[in-house]
């Protein structure tokens, strides 16, 4: 994965970041060679691309944009969102191709045009698209509309395979993507959803992993992805294997991409798939609705060693043991997976991954149902990373929003602010202490006079780490659709040290 990348020259910081690209200017130097403690500056640039939301003429999106008001930044800056294309080569021969609605240079020939233009911090913006033929978006945000930039589409498909609520968080272009939790099942159609937001071609490859290791596949090595364009790939076209339980994992030869899996059961919903977060020892996955009727854990271990994790639901009164499911064992290089049941009792709570003796990285997502017989709908979570500084979740509505937050290794104290409404309404705030080991759901500080839809940015006050998720819950002709995002850090802040001029090092 790529990480944060500090270097200074000639008095200039130029920093890469997974969530954006921030160009500073150190300040003037006195000619003293003593280095001064480290600044946290608001990064300048950040990039996210979202894949194309649904390939059914009955999906309604909605894109939501929104930038948390960030002190220290400059004055000017834009956010938008423009639309990406889809290569029209075959999805899986491994050659990817260019779309005929891009030009020559294989840009959209509308890159003008932008789908979604934020207005300003602290009030968000949404966009409405009908139908199938929505494409995939890449969007930029400078300035005072890069820190912490947020995008979400939600998409509601009235019937046919994945039914229900589909809502993913638009991401970061990155090199590697974990996706635990993917099928090549019969009644399950899955695809993994590659985004080029960048000039050049970028070489991906997938593989895929089962419960007996690597499954054999045809073309996912070496796709291209074509500049300014998405790639859907299905995943069943990789392999003739059919599997319930499957890791996606994602790498990128050169260039770089945007991924997310969306997963369409034929009877049980759908949703998209995020990824987990980095391979760990310890994994936190937050917000299992108090609702939910079965939750299905899938573990993988990328390396040879075999990985024994304690399993562990902090819940609103504490840390407590799933009856039957003390531990799970994942061997290395393999998919586990365990049904839980009707773990939850109605009480909300998050699933805590730690070694039992030595640490072995794995990473892990949960399959969450909600409903009964033909109401049942799918949703999932993926191990997260902490809220950290701050986090934002987007899309949030008057009736349907729940929000949980866990401190699972300690007491913490979090602040959560409401935002002002997309269409009206005045921002609200609160601070709530989580004790160590629970999962609150909070009462949400809903701003006062709110038109249309709000976000939600969490801050954390003290001690911690906190883990946090929203629950976006629709109701629809007698099905409750259902989807989960987690809130991990924004790496909106970053750490720029201050450098002193030192001439005698080129007397050396």
């Amino acid at each position: 994965m790529n990480r944060t990348t500090l270097s200074l020259i000639a008095g200039v910081g130029a920093l890469a970041a997974v969530t954006g690209l921030a160009a500073l200017t150190s300040p003037d130097v006195s000619g003293a060679n003593t280095a001064k403690a480290a600044a946290e500056l608001p990064v300048e640039r950040t990039s996210l691309v979202c894949p194309a939301p649904s390939t059914s003429d009955l999906a309604e999106t909605t894109y939501t944009s929104f930038t948390p008001v960030t002190k220290g930044t400059a004055s000017g800056g834009k956010a938008a969102l423009l639309s990406a294309g889809e290569g029209s080569g075959p999805a899986a021969d491994g050659k990817g191709g260019k779309d005929e609605k891009t030009d020559k240079g294989g840009k959209p020939a509308e890159a003008d045009k932008p789908v979604l233009a934020a207005k300003e911090p602290g009030t968000p913006v949404s966009e409405d698209a009908s139908g199938a033929d929505s494409p995939a978006l890449v969007g930029t945000a400078d300035g005072k509309f890069a820190p912490g930039w947020t995008v979400q589409q939600t998409t509601q498909v009235a019937a046919g395979t994945g039914r229900g609520l589909q809502g993913v968080n638009c991401t970061a272009p990155d090199t590697e993507f974990w996706f635990p939790g993917a099928s090549t099942a019969p009644d399950r159609t899955d695809y993994v959803h590659l985004t080029n937001p960048d000039d050049s071609a970028a070489v991906v490859d997938i593989e895929l992993h089962g419960k007996d290791g690597a499954l054999e596949t045809t073309v996912g090595e070496g796709i291209t992805v074509q500049p300014h364009s998405g790639e859907p790939i299905l995943l069943s076209t990789l392999t003739s294997e059919k599997q319930d339980n499957v890791t996606v994992h994602v790498t990128v030869r050169s260039g770089r991409v945007g991924a997310s899996v969306q997963a369409l059961d034929d009877k049980l919903g759908g949703d998209w798939l995020a990824a987990s977060t980095d391979p760990s020892g310890s994994l936190v996955l937050p917000g299992i609705p108090k609702d939910a009727t079965a939750v299905r854990l899938v573990a993988f271990a990328p390396g040879e060693a075999d990985a024994d994790l304690k399993v562990r639901l902090a819940a609103p009164s504490g840390s407590i043991t799933p009856a039957g499911n003390e531990t799970l064992h994942v061997k290395g290089g393999m998919t586990s997976a365990v049904d839980l049941g009707d773990v939850m009792r109605g009480e909300a709570g998050s699933l805590v991954l730690t070694p039992t003796d030595h640490s072995v990285p794995v990473v892990a997502a949960l399959r969450v149902m909600r409903g009964k017989g033909a109401k049942q709908e799918t949703a999932f979570i993926p191990a997260s990373r902490a809220v950290g500084t701050r986090a934002t979740v987007v899309d949030n509505r008057e009736k349907g929003t729940t929000l949980s937050v866990t401190a699972p290794f300690g007491t913490a104290k979090v602040k959560v602010t409401a935002s002002a409404g997309s269409e009206g309404g005045t921002a609200a705030s609160k601070t709530y202490t989580v004790k160590s080991g629970t999962t609150q759901e909070v009462e949400i500080p809903v701003p006062s006079g709110l038109k249309g839809t709000y976000a939600l940015t969490v801050e954390t006050v003290s001690g911690g780490p906190v883990y946090a998720s929203r629950t976006l819950a629709v109701t629809e002709d007698g099905v409750s659709g259902f989807t989960v995002q987690a809130l991990p850090d924004d790496r909106g802040m970053v750490a720029v040290p201050q450098a002193d001029e030192d001439l005698s090092v080129l007397q050396k």
